[in-house]
């Protein structure tokens, strides 16, 4: 009888946490159908669309981590409740959205319905043994067929309502399925365990330290981050594609998420019965071949035959549309079983925090890639290009996966026994330099130089890649007028500024990276990701049309380049003993600062020739009857970027000692000089990086009869080159000092350009305004090897005072440690300068009509890090003291 009760339970729990999910998730892809209709009565564009249709599925995925956590804490049966309550809340203060930002602010509190998978799966999971999980779970996971509901349903709704009435109708039936789970759902079986036996959320969140939970994340990416966005799109694609009505496209689009949510049980059964891994091969072997067949554009094609041209044409109808997508949709379903059967086999106590990540990385591709169809529409122009993106995703995942079950089997046999978590992105020991004494002579003279220089000299070459990708729209926005864009003079600043405000705070995480994951294998990494900015840069400068929030967006995605900065610094500090460090710094820091003047002496170049015959595109033409390749300024970077990504993964080093957590590293947020010398490196970094990205605009807005793009190049040279060779000024005179005088002679420069600013209509106003920014490079560059060359020895004597318990070896390598971070996050702070700086002349300009007002105000700020360096460094009773050669702490602290 127990038995029978316990089933009966099973059965009960199951069924209502299935019923409430398929509920929310039909609420969940409501903007598929309604949007169609939103967009006419807001004149909507693609791009604005797809983020409307996306925005749900951000805080369905976000949410879905903390919900997740809050469910193991206190149970299913009470946090699906709420949520169904409020979300239908937000649903229904929809319906008084009278303009796209309302819209959107719905829309995020809509989203929180796609949070309740986790809740499900964390509650419904807790009913069932674990040979029965998979099944089970699958079961609840056909709730995904609320599309289906919403697809089919919501169609008709529309045509007897507006949207707003049929988004009552939605309110309603959620706050009532809330009711119901509330009074008819019964509390898990394990929620007394987990109140008796409360655990710490460090201790939730462990688990997603393991590489494990994040190669789940990636499958499920694709295989329900996929779903929910053709679920979302279909409709629009095939009401634009094959002229369908919307009440006909959403029951083809049902055909689609029908068999990708009923078969989830299947999946589930098939997972139980054959394992995971192998319906992960079916899955995404099909929806490769799927994807590919989807992604082929109707095509004519001309061939010359023997006897005469012989044309034909290719194109999907509907028919084999339909039935490849039933077939994608089928498959993926497989798939997410799959990938939730591992969970709570290897999480049982952890099923709501590593299925909330899990679910949480899935759910943002339904909220990537939507967006990324709309853009890629707008950018491309090609309707298939959707399928040509989840072609590319599935194919990586497909690749990735095979390679690690590769490395896992060959792990396996050696040891004899099953590898759970697959090793693939392990370092391979050949990398990894185990013993490590830059500080012994003897060490460094026989081995230790030769391993340091060859890193040193891969690393510059990465890191002026990522400079000259991450400033390269100050070259564009000057040139975007005049291939037919139609931006004011404070939008093109923003386009300008915005790659400095995302590589400044991509900087503050990548600073903390190298210790974590290794810097060979990150310096690969990122130095790959500048691909993605660099070809989207040269597609979309093609077409005059494209929108400008695509722009914002491509200007923020180059802030890849600017991130790579902290990593990189970070990285070489490691490899070099104190008596070389601050030459080696300098060396990768200044050269790799010349990516900025490579960059602007390269580009006007490149965009004069079609560099890349017929795969570069058309030339634009532009008002005075020249052409010009402006795609170039992104294209020509790629084979530069590949190459300098694979001699990164195959030719450097990762440092066994230099491993750290970012707990460990964090104890620089106590450290006093660790902020003040964050405002020092602002004023000679953030100057020399953000006078880069602002000074060719300024100086077109200023001189408009001057071709400033021929000489601007020369700026930033000026301050590389002077970084790079003026470091032995502070060895000898003590880098405190010499920071001192570089915020004098830069308030002096900035004075000179204020004065010929104020003559700039008389003849040769121009010339000084130039040799004043010259001299303000050449100052920054100075600084910015000075205040470098300080941080090391500040935290020498900072960690022997804060730590005296620590023997000499323990101190040094903590010292580095905590330099290495410092300099990886005083570099991310400075960074910021490239977007205030542009950002600051932009809005002087545009509130007093000139820049004047801009300048007065880097003058105040100068002046005040010449106070902070006086008084903190200089003068007599400081507290660090530097001089030629040593450092001397203040007795009286």
């Amino acid at each position: 009888m127990a038995n029978a009760n316990t089933h009966n339970e099973q059965r009960r729990a199951l069924g209502l946490s299935t019923l409430a999910f398929t509920v929310c998730f039909a609420v969940w892809t409501l903007f598929s159908i309604l949007g169609l209709q939103i967009r006419q009565e807001f004149a909507l564009s693609d791009t604005q669309l797809g983020l409307l249709m996306a925005t749900p599925v951000l805080t369905g995925s976000i949410s879905r981590l903390f919900l997740g956590i809050l469910t193991d804490r206190f149970g299913g049966r009470w946090v699906f409740s709420l949520l169904m309550l409020v979300t239908a809340g937000c649903v229904y203060l929809l319906t008084f959205a009278n303009s796209y930002p309302m819209l959107l602010l719905a829309a995020l509190g809509i989203g929180l319905a796609g949070g309740s998978f986790i809740v499900g799966v964390a509650y419904t999971s807790a009913w069932f043994e674990r040979e029965r999980q998979g099944t089970a779970l699958g079961i609840f996971g056909a709730g995904n067929i609320g599309a289906a509901v919403t697809n089919f349903g919501a169609p008709f709704l529309l045509l007897t309502l507006d949207w707003r009435g049929a988004a009552l109708v939605y309110a309603t039936g959620l706050a009532a399925m809330g009711i119901v789970f509330l009074l008819l759902a019964r509390t898990d079986p394990q929620s007394e365990r987990r109140r008796a036996d409360a655990v710490p959320l460090t201790q939730q969140l462990a688990p997603l330290a393991e590489l494990r939970v994040w190669r789940f994340s990636l499958y499920y990416f694709f295989v329900f981050g996929g779903f929910v966005a053709l679920a979302l799109w279909l409709p629009h694609y095939l009401v634009e594609v094959y002229g369908l009505s919307i009440t006909a496209a959403g029951i083809v689009a049902a055909l689609y998420t029908i068999p990708a949510s009923l078969f989830r049980i299947l999946g589930g059964w098939l997972s139980d019965r054959y394992g995971a891994r192998r319906v992960m091969y079916w899955t995404l072997i099909v929806s490769v071949a799927c994807s590919f067949l989807l992604s082929y554009p109707p095509t004519h094609y001309s061939v010359q035959g023997v006897r005469g041209t012989l044309e034909f044409s290719f194109a999907i109808n509907l028919i084999g549309f339909i039935a490849l997508i039933m077939v994608l949709g089928f498959f993926m379903s497989l798939g997410k079983a799959a990938v939730f059967k591992h969970i709570p086999s290897y999480y049982p106590q952890h099923v709501g925090a590593v299925g909330g990540v899990v679910g949480m990385v899935g759910g943002l591709g339904g909220f990537f890639l939507p967006l990324t169809f709309g853009m890629l529409n707008d950018v491309v122009g090609i309707w298939q290009s959707c399928f040509m993106l989840l072609f590319v995703v599935s194919g990586a995942a497909l690749a990735w996966m095979h390679y690690a079950i590769l490395r896992a089997s060959r792990q396996e046999w050696r040891s004899g026994h099953e590898v759970t978590d697959l090793p693939e992105l392990s370092t391979p020991s050949r990398f990894v330099l185990q013993d490590w004494r830059p500080e012994d002579p003897d060490f460094w003279a026989e081995k230790g130089r030769r391993i340091a220089t060859r890193n040193l000299w891969i690393s510059i070459p990465n890191l002026l890649l990522a400079f000259a990708v991450w400033m390269v729209w100050s070259v564009v926005v000057a040139k975007l007028p005049q291939v037919g864009f139609d931006y004011s003079s404070n939008q093109l600043f923003w386009l300008a500024a915005l790659p400095g405000l995302s590589g400044a705070t991509l900087r503050i995480f990548y600073s903390f990276m190298v210790p974590i994951v290794g810097g060979r294998r990150f310096t690969a990494l990122s130095t790959a990701s500048l691909a993605l900015p660099a070809l989207w840069i040269g597609f979309a400068v093609q077409n005059p049309e494209t929108p400008y929030l695509v722009m914002l967006i491509l200007a923020l995605l180059c802030g890849f380049g600017g991130g790579n900065f902290a990593s990189s610094m970070a990285n070489i500090s490691f490899f070099y003993p104190k008596r070389e460090k601050g030459n080696a710094l300098a060396l990768n820091a200044g050269l790799g600062n010349l990516g900025v003047s490579v960059m602007q002496f390269l580009i006007p170049l490149a965009i004069t020739a079609g560099v890349f015959g017929a795969l570069g595109g058309e030339p634009q033409a532009l008002n005075d009857g020249d052409r010009m390749w402006l795609q170039n300024a992104g294209f020509v970077w790629v084979p530069f970027i590949l190459l300098g990504a694979v001699a990164a993964w195959f030719g450097m080093n990762d440092i066994a000692s230099a491993r750290s957590s970012f707990k460990d590293q964090a104890v620089i947020f106590k450290r006093k000089h660790n902020w003040l010398m964050c405002v020092l490196y602002t004023g000679t970094f953030g100057s020399f990086i953000g006078y880069s990205a602002g000074f060719p605009l300024l100086a077109s807005n200023q001189f408009p009869e001057v071709d400033v793009l021929q000489f601007a190049f020369l700026g930033p040279l000026v301050g590389a080159l002077s970084r790079a060779g003026t470091g032995w000024i502070s060895d000898r005179f003590g880098g405190a000092r010499v920071t001192l005088w570089v915020f004098a002679a830069m308030i002096a420069c900035v004075a000179g350009v204020l004065f010929f600013l104020g003559i700039k209509d008389q003849p040769g106003a121009f010339w000084g305004f130039f040799a004043m920014f010259l001299l303000l490079f050449f100052f920054t560059g100075v600084g910015n090897a000075s205040t470098f060359q300080m941080i090391p020895e500040i935290f020498r004597q900072e960690v022997a005072r804060l730590m005296p318990s620590l023997d000499a070896d323990a101190q040094r390598q903590q010292s580095e440690k905590e330099s290495a971070a410092t300099i990886g996050f005083t570099s991310a702070i400075a960074a910021y300068g490239a977007f205030f700086i542009p950002k600051t002349f932009g809005s002087s300009i545009a509130l007093t009509g000139g820049a004047e007002m801009a300048l007065y105000g880097f003058i105040v700020f100068y002046a005040i890090c010449v106070g902070l360096t006086w008084f903190y460094y200089t003068r007599t009773n400081a507290e660090i003291r530097f001089q030629a050669d040593r450092l001397v702490m203040n007795p009286s602290r």
